[in-house]
């Protein structure tokens, strides 16, 4: 496999929203002039053509199979809602399109096909510019992307904000003070996941410590379960990712530790476990899209989705005590209402000052987070 583009750097976008950014709360306020600011170099570009819903096509590359209990699976989630919204409306979608020519040749087929409106999942980065270079009357866009063009945007969910609400919970939970955390490769959602969480934690146990392990891939139980069991041997007791699978929350129910999940509700496979997961929820966004291209008003508008209106959490687990709850969520009614819990002074591993005193970390820095806060292990 391909390592996963996420670092390809950002170019500017078009001016005009189409109505999802959200506008509540001062971080959400400060979010939209940097969104604004990639925007504008394309704001005067002619939008495309209205088109029929019973003449348009969308059409998905997932990175996964829709069966995967996570990521691919709550896309595939909102692309139902669109089905629902828009009956007459065409949609084809590939599952687990690679990162090879291959994803090159699967998205001219697309456009091929008639697709008005293409939407991948993460990491597709040139295979996709190329491609939409030559189809300037089709809409790209992609999830957790970089690129912006005439016809290619990006969207992305502030999981951030999540993370550290859960990461509170994980500080007055775990008892070692020490938090593990799965991730798929070392790449800025896993640096964002891990740094945000044990910040969070922090806040109630300044001695909280997390170690990462990377298993090179999105969904692969076994290496989970293997990297879970080892965090679980280190001394760890609360354990987080941002898996696609429920890998690690088995190895927390069987070891009798609190693991944090990642996309959608799983307490299923780890009731006695489970704390809370970062939730996912695209179908608003999904049916936003859909409805500004068929009207000839898309543009191609980077968007982060923020806490409370595309990602949050989900209920408590049954097991997390009342007085846990009711603190993360104070934290998390502050943020909503525009706190920032990314405020300096913030080291790194190497105890260099990263944040100063008196600076806050914007969304597109934390987007771009690359380098691990004091306390977290395992990232480069």
């Amino acid at each position: 496999m391909i390592l996963p583009r996420r670092r390809l750097l950002a170019t500017a976008g078009a001016a005009v929203a189409s109505g999802f950014v959200p506008r509540h709360g001062h971080a959400a306020t400060t979010t939209e002039g940097l969104l604004a600011a990639l925007a504008a170099p394309y704001a005067n570009v002619p939008p495309m053509p209205p088109v029929a819903e019973e003449d348009a096509l969308l059409a998905l590359g997932y990175v996964g199979p829709t069966s995967d209990g996570g990521w691919t699976e709550m896309h595939h989630v909102a692309l139902q809602a669109v089905r629902r919204a828009f009956p007459r409306l065409r949609t084809v979608y590939v599952e687990s399109m690679p990162y090879s020519a291959d994803a090159t040749r699967l998205l001219r087929e697309f456009v091929a096909e008639g697709a008005q409106l293409v939407m991948t999942g993460a990491d597709y980065g040139d295979f996709l510019t190329d491609v939409a270079a030559r189809a300037p009357q089709t809409a790209f866009m992609q999830c957790d992307g970089r690129p912006l063009r005439g016809n290619v945007s990006w969207y992305y969910i502030a999981h951030w904000y999540v993370s550290y609400v859960i990461g509170v919970a994980a500080g007055l939970l775990s008892r070692s003070g020490k938090l593990g955390f799965i991730a798929s490769f070392p790449l800025p959602s896993a640096y964002a996941g891990a740094n945000a969480a044990l910040l969070g934690a922090r806040t109630v146990n300044p001695d909280a410590t997390m170690q990462v392990i990377s298993i090179n891939a999105w969904f692969d139980p076994q290496a989970a379960i293997q990297a879970a069991n080892a965090l679980a041997d280190k001394g760890c007791d609360f354990l987080f990712g941002i898996m696609d699978e429920a890998g690690y929350l088995h190895v927390a129910q069987e070891r009798g530790l609190w693991a944090a999940m990642w996309n959608k509700d799983i307490r299923q496979f780890g009731p006695d476990a489970y704390v809370a997961s970062v939730v996912l929820d695209f179908a608003q966004f999904y049916i936003a899209q859909v409805r500004a291209r068929l009207a000839g008003t898309w543009r191609p508008v980077p968007q982060l989705l923020m806490m409370g209106n595309g990602v949050d959490r989900d209920p408590w687990g049954q097991r997390v005590p009342q007085d846990v709850r009711d603190r993360a969520d104070g934290v998390r009614a502050r943020i909503m209402a525009g706190w920032s819990p990314f405020a300096g002074p913030i080291r790194d591993q190497h105890g260099q000052l990263r944040v100063a005193e008196g600076k806050t970390m914007n969304d597109l820095e934390l987007y771009d987070w690359d380098w691990a806060v004091q306390g977290v292990s395992g990232l480069p």
